[in-house]
């Protein structure tokens, strides 16, 4: 039917297209990709905090733990190559050099990486109301 959204309809010899209707809904396909992709490159610890409602900036942010600067830097780059596989088009890498803290910003989801340590002292759950993760020591120690 012409005039519905996301339908063609000619006019003086053109086509205008109007646009899909954006969903408000959050992309859920590309969080499980996410916590797929950190699964498979063992991160430890993964929390996904959703902003949906709380925040602009994303719908999801995903912290994850590497337990060194190598496996932070292989899977941020091997997440990245996922994004971009996935449709992303502009995926934000921030912090590979180094590597302690790695941070992806792919517009509706953004995944922070880091070594235990640093991680820990930048505690970005308790920011968002989110508890850290027990430490695999202090399980330990009350089991």
């Amino acid at each position: 039917m012409p005039g519905t959204i996301g339908e063609s309809r000619p006019t003086g010899g053109s086509t205008i297209r109007r646009p899909k209707p954006v969903s408000s809904e959050p992309d859920r396909n590309l969080l499980e990709l996410t916590r797929a992709s950190l699964e498979d490159d063992k991160a430890e610890d993964i929390v996904v905090i959703e902003l949906a409602g709380k925040s602009t900036i994303a719908d999801f942010m995903v912290i994850a733990t590497g337990r060194s600067t190598r496996q932070v830097a292989a899977m941020a780059e091997n997440l990245r190559l996922k994004l971009i596989e996935y449709g992303i088009r502009r995926v934000a890498l921030e912090g590979l050099a180094q590597s302690d803290w790695v941070l992806l910003d792919a517009g509706d989801i953004i995944v922070h990486l880091f070594r235990p340590e640093v991680r820990t002292f930048y505690n970005l759950e308790k920011m968002w109301g989110v508890d850290l993760p027990a430490a695999p020591a202090a399980e330990a120690a009350t089991a």
